[in-house]
């Protein structure tokens, strides 16, 4: 089980690298539909939002993969970074914003019930989820 829940946290943390990178370059127009609207329609904080982001999601892609003895922390700490970004998974919805091949509101509509799957990967591939389970049973 652990060596597939690494595997997973290596994998997750990659993803999130080339999610970071695909930020700052190739993927910019797209990220760019996800900036919610109802926090700017200004094109400078929206391109802030976008890069601002992408770093953190190289950073934090980065401490999946190496920062094994601060994992449950880093899968945390990603789960929470999920939960903050998911308003702009539902501005894109809402506002029926075309990007990242979600071109229909079904495809968008699906896309939103991915976000509690990349929480729950990232706590359970740091086993942060265990140990969330534990702190609660006391």
């Amino acid at each position: 089980m652990k060596s597939i829940q690494n595997f997973l946290r290596i994998l997750l943390g990659s993803l999130m690298v080339l999610a970071g990178i695909g930020h700052l370059s190739f993927q910019r127009e797209e990220f760019l539909a996800q900036v919610p609207l109802w926090l700017s329609n200004d094109p400078a904080i929206m391109d802030f939002v976008v890069l601002s982001s992408g770093i953190i999601e190289i950073c934090l892609g980065l401490a999946m993969v190496f920062l094994v003895k601060h994992k449950i922390k880093v899968g945390i700490v990603l789960a929470i970074f999920y939960v903050l970004i998911f308003p702009g998974n539902i501005s894109q919805y809402t506002h029926e914003i075309n990007a990242f091949g979600l071109d229909t509101d079904r495809k968008r509509l699906i896309r939103l019930f991915f976000q509690p799957v990349l929480i729950l990967w990232a706590l359970w591939s740091t086993e942060a989820l265990k140990h969330i389970i534990n702190k609660i049973k006391g």
